[in-house]
């Protein structure tokens, strides 16, 4: 086989290989190159018709498109037609599991479930960064006692420059406060200058945190200088990680894991092998009790309809107050939703925002959305959750990580080395090629789907190394010392 159209109703097909102009292929005549990943009209399309692929509408045809020719962004545009959503036709129980699952994690007192044990250090202004790194890398990771993961610092370019109360220094609060209070943290320490608009004091009040044991704060300023608060930094944190050694893991349910989905450098191929066979894993999580973040809204964008079918009428309608936001957040910077794909994304076969998205929600896989949050506020519901954020992969999973997600899975058809700190990440490519080639960044190969290992085995795979991951089990980004600069919060505001 060496096309595969994914639906009946599909108007194309994907070219398995690349194909040479000429070739000839069930019945079709290919009117010139076809790469691997990319699509054929199995069928003439007029101008001006709807194109499908997954038995959903990707575009408009630009031009006659005749059967065997390549279509992409030279005979394919952007749709802006209704996609009729029938709120709530979709929901439905997933099966209950047939077996019993659990892993090892670490207890927290508040009832949560950590699957690292790792000392933070949030720093609450730009200004305090390089103290922040440099109190960190006095304790690299073979110093430290065992069941002690990591002391990593999270440094961010915001904190002052703007209002103290306004919008972009709240957001940095709710961020930074997702992270003093995560399971896979144990104890954090805040480093400012002490003039910052973002005041430690004011925003630990704010989010319900306050000192002690776990938690404690340095301001530069008070400390002397730079190498007067390294100094006292080191001290605190010596504390902290002998707070943290307390800690040990046990036999914990699957109802404790908090999964973030993301996918980042996309291809053609994603939305065939990983992010449906993610999908598949995830309801094995879901139906044993666990949950998952849906984010990234720019890039559900033209399959927000099938994520309708599965939502109540309440959480239907903050999923499309969040899509109305979008579009008008664009407009008003001049940008339109369908400027994504990305050129990476473009080049692996994906051609429309509404191509892209059918893909990118296949990671949800089929449980019922439970609920709609802001980005980085506490995930409130088991099961599947979507958190609104950006589009941008480390922004996004900074939001979910600061939610509650103690754990991320993040699917790649061109390549990524995307890693994330205090929770791991799962790396799972779309296709072989990719898979060999970046063998150090990757996890998990998706690619047995295009010879004929099933989804639902493929998501078992998945769902194991999941679990796996979760009891300690170090992933591809973790052993390469990736996440610490993959922290970033979403700034949205002006600065002055």
């Amino acid at each position: 086989m060496t096309l595969l159209r994914l639906h009946p109703d599909d108007d194309v097909a994907i070219a398995l290989i690349d194909l040479p102009a000429g070739h000839v292929v069930d019945g079709l005549t290919l009117t010139g190159d076809v790469a691997s990943g990319h699509k054929v009209a199995v069928r003439a399309v007029a101008a001006g018709a709807s194109v499908h692929k997954y038995g959903q509408v990707i575009g408009l045809a630009s031009t006659d498109i005749p059967a065997g020719a390549w279509v992409h962004t030279h005979n394919l545009v952007m749709s802006d037609a209704d996609r009729a959503a029938q709120i709530g036709a979709g929901r439905r129980p997933l099966p209950a599991p047939a077996d019993t699952v659990t892993w090892s994690g670490y207890r927290r007192a508040d009832g949560r479930w950590g699957t690292r044990n790792t000392i933070a250090i949030l720093t609450s202004v730009n200004c305090s960064a390089t103290v922040a790194r440099r109190i960190a890398a006095a304790f690299p990771r073979e110093s430290l006692p065992p069941g002690v993961d990591d002391v990593v610092a999270y440094t961010h370019t915001g904190g002052c420059g703007g209002a103290s109360d306004g919008q972009d220094v709240r957001m940095l609060q709710r961020t930074l406060a997702g992270y003093a209070r995560h399971p896979n943290v144990a104890a954090v320490l805040i480093v400012g200058l002490g003039c910052e608009a973002n005041q430690i004091p004011d925003w630990l009040a704010r989010e319900g945190l306050s000192a002690g044991p776990h938690l404690r704060t340095l301001s530069i300023q008070e400390a002397g200088g730079t190498l007067k608060a390294i100094a006292a930094g080191e001290a605190l944190v010596q504390d902290l990680i002998q707070t943290a050694a307390g800690a040990h893991r046990e036999a914990a349910p699957v109802s404790g894991l908090f999964v973030g989905l993301q996918c980042g450098g996309s291809d053609g191929w994603s939305g065939v092998t990983a992010n449906p066979a993610l999908g598949r894993a995830v309801d094995r999580l879901v139906s044993h009790g666990g949950s998952a973040l849906l984010s990234e809204t720019p890039e559900i964008w033209g399959a927000e309809h099938l994520l309708l079918r599965r939502a109540d009428p309440d959480t239907a309608r903050a999923l499309l107050d969040r899509l109305d936001w979008w579009r008008d957040h664009a407009l008003h910077h001049g940008m339109a939703l369908n400027n994504n794909p990305s050129p990476g994304n473009l080049k692996g076969g994906l051609t429309t925002i509404l191509e892209k998205s059918l893909g990118a929600v296949a990671k949800a896989g089929s449980s019922d959305l439970q609920d709609v949050i802001g980005y980085a506020q506490p995930v409130r519901r088991t099961g599947l959750t979507f958190m609104d954020s950006p589009g941008y992969d480390p922004c996004s999973a900074t939001g979910q990580i600061a939610s509650g997600a103690n754990l991320i899975t993040f699917t790649t058809g061109r390549g990524s080395v995307f890693g994330s700190k205090p929770a791991p990440c799962l790396k799972i490519a779309s296709n072989a090629g990719l898979a060999g080639w970046m063998a150090e960044d990757i996890d998990v190969d998706a690619s047995g789907v295009l010879r004929g290992e099933s989804l639902d085995a493929v998501g078992e795979v998945i769902f194991r190394r999941i679990l796996a991951l979760a009891s300690g089990e170090p992933s591809a980004s973790e052993a390469l010392g990736i996440g610490e600069a993959e922290f970033v919060p979403w700034q949205m505001g002006a600065w002055l």
